[in-house]
């Protein structure tokens, strides 16, 4: 008889009625009606928020039921062939698009039932169940699980439905433990398989999408645990650990209320989509936020939900992390020696693993606490925290009160804690994974799984934080100074490496409140340092780089960083050398921690250009600025000595360079000048295009391809140029125009590809790219559309178009800023509508920030002045707000 999961209420399914069905009625017919019956039954009381455990035992056992019916049906009786329910379905778990794992079987008599079990397996493919099947013996069920643990761990779990249950008894009996995988290497193994999981994840629960079953946090991390109790314990289910005192009443909660939410989840990816979809997508994330009922508030409905979810993760990869250090003690360890080392009075240290020596040490000195991070922070072979004393420090939790956060004690040794030189980054991941941080800076408890619902931010703020810190120390580390060459001698040289960590702590700690979280995380910073005794000017530091953490990249990014006014302009808002210092890492450590795509070395070539041209400023004296003039005529005559080395006068010189103004040679390198002019001379057909191409990687402008037009003005010049750069996968970063009096214009853009990597160093790629762009300059037509695809995450994001448009008095130009979501053909368009509005463009500045991109345009009227018409400003940013978010 089969093994029965649960009783099955009658309307989700009457096994009298399908019986009778499959003698009068077409099976396949049959068969579907009933399984579409038990769905709908089911997603009804999902919907009436059923628990979710009792829905997927059902469904096992609904399923159970039919294919015992099916096989009555289809098999003759057969004392050599068994049905067996394997993998999730083997547990009696069933989501609603879930696989439906059988095994199928043979014992060593089984003959001529092929075509009985062809027939079996062809009407449960017929009827709509995913069915995955394999058909084995005895013999090679053994072998193979010998070979392969995943079919080993599939078999650990099987449950015989129908047929003889001594082929599974034999089974089990030769690939018992004494067998095969005995505790330790099953452990081992398992162990491995999770590490390569979470790598796959990047180790973190936090991915803007993560995947419920297999993210770190997610069931997959619980089933983990489940299968190594099982195999070293014979324990069928997690909550029976209790009995063996390896988890807690408080753990076991944890445990059921987020399995039980996990499960909710994913039951709900299943309804929605119809599939087997475990990924939480953005727009999976959106309904399930709408359908438990949250609402956008001072944080998005869907942000709130997310954070939920996080927490969730996090308390189970915490689970997760007790429990297979305690199988570690009891598995590995419990025979071996235990190698204990005495720290303190308060703390050893046992196979690698810090403990207290009693259960009192935290009720006793309650800023043992803190120390145990401390002692682990300055010990490099302490590898963490043992199992029974993270119990005792999340059982401690509560002595973190107002009084422990104004003790002098605790202030030392949190400042002791991030001058230590071994794991920082490790033991606030800690701190804040056991409950720690967020107790001991409440400020940052409010943060931790806060997500923010764009493709920008890869982690959560929490999660960011504590990445900016770890970049911190990896520019202290050699085997990064290849990555991080400028900003490892950088930070070598600041003074209090602390003061960096704590900016990093603070930058973001603002978010979700509302208002300018540097404003508010400035706020913070300045109340924490002066508790913890920090001088007058340490804290003014530190509240500076918050207040400032945006402030350089903006710069860089969104600003003519070759114009002396805007370098002198920075250098006196920064006023001297160690403000400088401290906040070039802490841009670069912020910007590698936001994104890992969004740092290439052109950003890192524009940041470095900034801080070289900043310190040179600063070390001249703010009250020297550099003379425009002297910059200018240093770039020409560099240019000049270079022309003349390959054959020009002087004279011819300067009748070629009479029609550029002075923003040429400000913004453009000497060498750059000597090469674009070279080739004009020789470009003697002004009909065409003159288009240059060549890699940048040798200038300061690092890994990007640099890209020069010399064509005849027209207003459609610029749409045509990002149109045709658009259909050769290339993404434009800087855009240089320069617009002469003789009706021609010199522009350069500096591109990479569209997946913001260089363009391979590759003479036929080049090649075409000029190609290209000549054969598209030559005709005398409009843009082209843009036929490329939006891709998915991006097309989830439907923000509103933001558009501010100022004036430069310096430059004398207006200043456009468009912040939208990327899509193709979106420069394309804005150049269209410059054409339309008789808008002439001087330079852009390009940045994509996930799903957005931030655009700055300098523009100016066909007379080459700035547009100061407030009619005509709102008309030409309401076109683009309209057109853009129409294509959007």
């Amino acid at each position: 008889m089969p093994k029965s999961l649960a009783p099955l209420p009658a309307e989700l399914f009457d096994p009298a009625a399908l019986g009778a069905r499959l003698e009068d009625d077409d099976a396949i017919a049959a068969c579907k009606a009933t399984i579409a019956q038990a769905t709908e039954y089911l997603h009804q009381r999902f919907r009436e928020n059923a628990p979710v455990e009792s829905l997927i035992r059902q469904r096992a056992a609904f399923v159970d039921a039919l294919l015992g019916q099916l096989w009555d049906l289809k098999i003759d009786a057969d004392d050599n062939l068994a049905l067996v329910a394997v993998g999730g379905y083997g547990r009696g778990e069933l989501h609603p698009c879930s696989d439906v794992d059988i095994l199928i079987l043979l014992g060593p008599d089984a003959k001529g039932a092929e075509t009985q079990l062809e027939g079996f397996l062809t009407l449960l493919w017929d009827i709509g169940l995913d069915i995955g099947h394999s058909v084995r013996t005895v013999k090679e069920c053994v072998e193979n699980a010998r070979g392969d643990i995943t079919i080993l761990t599939n078999l650990m779990e099987a449950r015989v439905l129908r047929g003889a249950s001594r082929l599974m008894e034999e089974v089990q009996a030769g690939t018992a433990v004494d067998q095969m995988w005995p505790s330790p290497e099953f452990f081992r193994a398992k162990l491995q398989e999770q590490r390569n999981r979470h790598t796959k994840f990047a180790d973190t629960e936090y991915n803007l999408e993560p995947n419920v079953k297999s993210s770190p946090g997610g069931l997959r991390d619980l089933q983990i645990i489940g299968w190594i109790a099982e195999r070293h314990f014979g324990i069928e289910s997690l909550e029976r650990l209790s009995t063996q005192q390896f988890l807690e009443p408080e753990e076991i909660q944890i445990l059921k209320e987020g399995r039980e939410f996990m499960w909710k989840v994913r039951y709900a990816l299943h309804m929605f989509t119809g599939r087997e979809e475990d990924r939480l997508l953005f727009d999976h994330q959106r309904a399930l936020a709408e359908m438990w009922g949250f609402e956008d508030g001072e944080k998005l409905a869907v942000e709130q939900f997310m954070q939920v979810y996080y927490r969730w993760a996090q308390a189970l990869g915490m689970l997760n992390e007790v429990l297979v250090q305690n199988f570690d003690q009891d598995i590995l360890t419990a025979e071996g020696d235990h190698d204990i080392l005495e720290l303190n009075g308060r703390f050893q240290m046992r196979n690698g693993y810090i403990e207290a020596r009693n259960d009192n040490v935290f009720s006793v000195d309650p800023s043992a606490i803190l120390e145990v991070f401390l002692l682990s922070a300055r010990n490099d072979a302490i590898n963490g925290i043992a199992a029974p004393t993270i119990r005792l420090l999340r059982r401690s939790l509560d002595l973190i009160d107002d009084n422990f956060r104004a003790s002098d004690i605790n202030h030392k040794m949190f400042m002791d804690l991030l001058r230590s030189p071994y794991k920082l980054t490790r033991q606030l991941k800690r701190m804040v994974r056991y409950g720690v941080l967020g107790r001991y800076i409440p400020e940052f408890g409010t943060i931790i799984g806060q997500m923010q619902h764009d493709l920008f931010h890869t982690y959560t703020v929490d999660a960011h934080t504590l990445e900016v810190i770890e970049n911190m120390r990896r520019f202290q580390i050699p085997e990064f100074a290849d990555r991080f060459p400028v900003t490892s001698r950088v930070t070598a040289r600041l003074p209090k490496i602390e003061l960096l960590y704590l900016a990093g702590l603070f930058h973001d700690i603002g978010k979700g409140r509302g208002g300018d979280h540097s404003e508010l995380g400035a706020v913070d910073a300045r109340t924490f340092c002066e508790q913890h005794k920090l001088s007058k000017r340490d804290t003014n530091l530190v509240v500076w780089l918050v207040q400032n953490h945006l402030t350089m990249s903006a710069i860089s990014q969104r600003r003519d960083i070759s114009d002396p006014d805007v370098i002198q302009q920075f250098a006196q808002h920064v006023g001297d050398q160690d403000r400088l210092n401290y906040l070039f890492a802490l841009t670069v450590a912020d910007i590698n921690g936001t994104n890992p795509t969004l740092w290439n070395a052109w950003r890192g070539s524009l940041l470095r250009q900034l801080f070289t041209e900043t310190k040179r400023a600063l070390r001249r004296g703010l009250e020297n600025p550099v003379d425009k003039q002297d910059w200018i005529d240093e770039t020409r005559n560099a240019a000049i000595d270079t022309l003349e080395y390959r054959g020009f006068t002087v004279e011819e010189i300067e009748d070629l360079w009479q029609e550029r103004g002075e923003d040429y040679f400000l913004r453009e390198k000497a060498e750059d000048i000597a090469w674009h002019t070279e080739a004009i001379a020789g470009h003697h057909d002004m009909s065409t295009p003159l288009v240059l191409a060549r890699s940048s990687v040798d200038s300061n402008v690092a890994n990007t391809t640099q890209i020069f037009i010399h064509a005849r003005s027209s207003a459609a010049l610029f749409s045509r140029i990002c149109a045709q750069l658009e259909q050769l996968d290339l993404s434009i970063h800087d855009a240089r125009i320069y617009n002469a009096n003789n009706g021609m214009t010199l522009d350069t853009f500096f591109v990479l590809g569209s997946d913001g990597q260089a363009i391979a160093e590759d003479a036929g790629r080049i090649t075409d790219i000029r190609e290209a762009l000549t054969n598209a300059l030559s005709q005398d037509a409009s843009a082209q559309d843009v036929n490329r695809r939006t891709p998915r995450a991006k097309k989830s994001f439907s923000i509103p178009t933001e558009t501010v448009m100022s004036v430069d008095e310096v430059k004398n130009y207006s200043v456009l800023e468009v912040a939208t979501p990327d899509r193709p053909g979106l420069l394309a368009r804005i150049g269209k509508i410059f054409v339309e509005f008789g808008i002439e463009l001087q330079a852009a500045k390009i940045q994509t920030l996930g799903e957005r991109v931030e655009d700055v345009f300098f523009i100016t009227d066909a007379e080459q002045q700035p547009i100061t018409d407030p009619e005509r400003c709102e008309a030409l940013q309401q076109a683009i707000r309209d057109e853009l978010n129409e294509s959007a």
